[in-house]
């Protein structure tokens, strides 16, 4: 196989498991109805999923202060359409608005 191509065929892996691990992976695999390999593999995928998720965030650009004013200008636009009928504010409805922090200098 030429350097640089990754095999897309299925490997076989020897994992060592604790006893109680072990027990408690078979059960909820039972439970789920699939094979304990199908289960530990889900596993695997999802913890996986989690951390590039992770790494995904703090990658990604921080929100600044004019970013989030630019999106609620966008967002409160008039879009000319009325509003569906579950969107409708209800009556007696009253908006609360988040005051900013003012910082106090030393802390």
């Amino acid at each position: 196989m030429p350097a640089g191509r990754k095999k897309n065929a299925m490997s076989k892996f020897p994992l060592r498991l604790m006893p109680s691990v072990r027990r408690v992976a078979e059960d909820f695999s039972q439970r789920e109805g699939v094979s304990l390999n199908q289960f530990i593999n889900l596993a695997v995928a999802e913890k996986l999923g989690r951390l590039e998720h992770e790494e995904w965030l703090a990658r990604r650009p921080k929100v600044s202060e004019a970013m989030r004013a630019r999106a609620l200008e966008i967002l409160e636009r008039p879009s000319g359409q009325p509003p569906e009928p579950f969107d409708r504010i209800p009556g007696g409805y009253r908006p609360v608005r988040r005051r900013r922090a003012v910082r106090t200098p030393g802390r």
